[in-house]
């Protein structure tokens, strides 16, 4: 039978025990529910438009995102791993030489000073004192300190001192100069890791 108020289109059959068997199935059809992973149809016909991720503010999509005022970012510091294959020996000597006369000459200066304390506060009359009692005799003072470590000697001393310190230290850095070089072709040098001041 057509029920014209419904719409629907029913029909009844008889079963074999005398009852009545309606079929509802019509033109009523559900939406299936999308199967895991898979994108729903779109309901109109324009571009896609995927979900934001974060909402905005009040609607508006022209809105920017701000960064968060407490978030601190750590500054990234640049680091280079380089080598010393080969030292100059003609730089090291140069270098060295002049290091040695700065040395020498702090030296001499630093013997002065040290002289002109040690004589201001009496060091070298009282063990000078001492040791002429302790060598002298009936027919000689004994050894006079204070004479042979005058201000003069005591200068000359130090130069010479100074000039052997220059001339040793300057060919020990060449030489060594040489050695590193030899060894750095076996083992390829000493590395430096090297980072940026920030």
């Amino acid at each position: 039978m057509d029920d014209g108020a419904s719409g629907a289109h029913t029909s009844q059959t008889h079963g074999s025990q005398g009852g009545t068997v309606t079929d509802t199935r019509g033109q009523q059809t559900q939406a299936a529910s999308p199967l895991p992973g898979e994108r729903q149809p779109q309901q109109s016909g324009g571009p896609y438009h995927p979900p934001q991720a974060y909402q905005t503010q009040g609607g508006n999509a022209s809105a920017v995102r701000r960064p968060r005022t407490g978030a601190r970012t750590t500054p990234r510091v640049r680091k280079a791993r380089l080598r010393v294959s080969k030292a100059d020996p003609w730089s090291v000597m140069k270098v060295s030489f002049l290091l040695s006369i700065a040395l020498g000459v702090c030296t001499i200066v630093a013997s002065a000073v040290l002289w002109m304390v040690m004589d201001a506060m009496g060091v070298f009359s009282t063990v000078g004192g001492t040791i002429a009692e302790a060598t002298g005799s009936n027919e000689s003072n004994g050894f006079d300190l204070q004479s042979f470590l005058s201000l003069p000697n005591v200068l000359l001393f130090a130069t010479v001192i100074a000039v052997i310190d220059v001339v040793l230290a300057t060919a020990l850095a060449t030489l060594g100069a040489f050695i590193y070089n030899l060894s750095a072709g076996f083992v390829g040098g000493v590395e430096l890791t090297l980072a940026e001041d920030e």
